[in-house]
């Protein structure tokens, strides 16, 4: 929840700050920020030591899926309204639930796989293909959320070898790289004293969402965490009017509530109890 809450702050930082500066300025100065506030708490993690690894292919693929985690989600949000961008950016613990089945062999029954392609059916209605609703903005988030559920199912096979602060730090570093070789003259403005406060609070939620969620999915089943993130969806609903007077349309409502009950019956499916059959072997309902 400490993920949760650094996650959507961002949000509203970011959202604020797309509206005058650029894409690529945002990502550069925000990772600029979490860069400095990893190393300034790295004693706490185990010091700049804890940075080494002998993984350096799967730093590399998380670092790429940061790229277009981060480009993609903030581009949708610089051009969508924010509860619309964090509906669409939250179908990712539906990616999670597929992808810890696919990949770490977790149990994942038909019920949930059930609850998963229910949830992509209110994704659909959400955006109603051939409607127009459907943009390339929404395209870039949908790609992020990819990206993202890819990043939490990475964390959890890392988990056992990798520290939290290796998993936060280098996933910083690709974003860096590529908003510095696509700054420009043009792309370019000083922020003022509101800027640097949004951008410096930008950076801060940056790093306790990073610090939040690796520790999570450090401990438990992406299947079973994924879903509480949903409950940034609330707030973002009640900051988008209240801020921006963003207001979803019903088919928005709509799809956002087929998403969230398919979340939360995951989450449900995830803790049913396990019984014991007569030969005495354990059988988990899923």
């Amino acid at each position: 929840m400490l993920g949760v809450v650094g996650g959507l702050l961002l949000d509203l930082f970011a959202k604020e700050l797309l509206q005058t500066y650029s894409l690529q300025q945002f990502i550069l100065i925000r990772s600029l920020i979490a860069i400095l506030l990893l190393l300034s708490i790295a004693p706490r993690f185990g010091g700049l030591q804890s940075l080494r690894t002998d993984e350096k292919a799967w730093h590399l693929l998380r670092t790429v899926l940061a790229i277009g985690a981060m480009f993609g989600f903030f581009y949708g949000l610089s051009q969508m309204p924010l509860v619309n961008a964090l509906t669409l950016g939250y179908t990712a613990p539906l990616m999670m639930t597929a992808l810890s089945a696919l990949f770490l062999r977790e149990p994942v029954g038909w019920r949930r796989w059930a609850a998963v392609s229910t949830g992509f059916v209110g994704t659909l209605i959400m955006l109603r293909p051939g409607s127009g609703a459907f943009s390339f903005a929404a395209f870039a988030v949908l790609v992020a959320a990819f990206c993202y559920a890819c990043q939490a199912i990475t964390a959890r096979r890392l988990s056992s070898t990798e520290s939290t602060l290796s998993l936060s730090f280098y996933v910083v570093v690709g974003p860096l790289i590529i908003s510095l070789g696509l700054l420009d003259g043009n792309s370019w403005m000083m922020p003022d004293r509101i800027g640097w406060i949004l951008l410096f609070g930008a950076g801060v939620s940056s790093v306790l969402a990073w610090i939040g969620l690796v520790n999570g999915y450090r401990a438990a089943s992406p299947a079973l965490l994924a879903p509480f993130e949903y409950t940034a969806l609330v707030g973002g609903a009640i900051a988008g009017y209240l801020i921006w007077d963003e207001k979803p349309d019903r088919w928005v409502v709509i799809g956002a509530l087929i998403i969230v009950a398919s979340g939360i019956f995951v989450v449900y499916r995830g803790r049913a109890p396990v019984s014991v059959d007569v030969s005495g072997d354990e059988t988990r309902h899923l």
